[in-house]
């Protein structure tokens, strides 16, 4: 079997192809749309390859999965979906979210101030992930008040937990290596 080229050179003039066969722009939100969620993903792998101990990797190549999944539906229109039989993040991943951030958030010392991103290299990466995620739930907004009913059900919610998983489990790498959180002063 012969091995498919990386280059398609289908885009070297600023065109894609959606999943259903539509040609968009590469300017095109919606482009620009999955392109983050690619781009959290790259992320989370970044941050994952920091962690040494006290992280459940197999929910964090879980998140990468649904991340794949929610880019494959943003890549595809949504009256096309059916018919490509997309993967979609359904409400016990949610959960799953939630059961990790109730589990490590119920281990740390109550929060009082706001603190500013760092400590340890992994707690730092997943607080880019974390702004990375936020910036998407931002976008998804926006491409929906544009595009009615193109951000695929559960998604918003998704990604709005997925960024207080990655603050909690920022907060939690801090807390497991004994780094003491910096908080904000305002004003210095």
């Amino acid at each position: 079997m012969k091995k498919a080229a990386v280059y398609t050179r289908s885009g070297d003039k600023g065109i894609t192809g959606l999943v259903g066969g539509t040609r968009i722009k590469k300017s095109d939100p919606r482009i620009n749309l999955y392109g983050e969620v690619d781009e959290l993903n790259s992320y989370i792998g970044l941050a994952v390859s920091y962690v040494d101990k006290g992280v459940d990797k197999n929910l964090l190549l879980q998140i990468q999965s649904s991340l794949f999944d929610l880019g494959s539906n943003l890549a595809c229109e949504k009256d096309k979906r059916s018919q490509f039989k997309l993967p979609q993040i359904n409400e016990a991943s949610i959960e799953r979210l939630e059961l990790d951030i109730d589990q490590m958030d119920s281990q740390l010392p109550p929060l009082k101030n706001f603190i500013l991103p760092g400590g340890d290299p992994a707690a730092a990466a997943f607080h880019v992930c974390r702004t990375v995620c936020r910036r998407i739930e931002r976008e998804m907004v926006g491409f929906e008040e544009h595009n009615p009913g193109e951000i695929p059900e559960n998604a918003l919610r998704y990604m709005n937990r997925l960024s207080d998983y990655f603050f909690i489990l920022s907060r939690y790498l801090n807390f497991n290596k004994n780094i003491d959180e910096t908080l904000w002063v305002p004003g210095t």
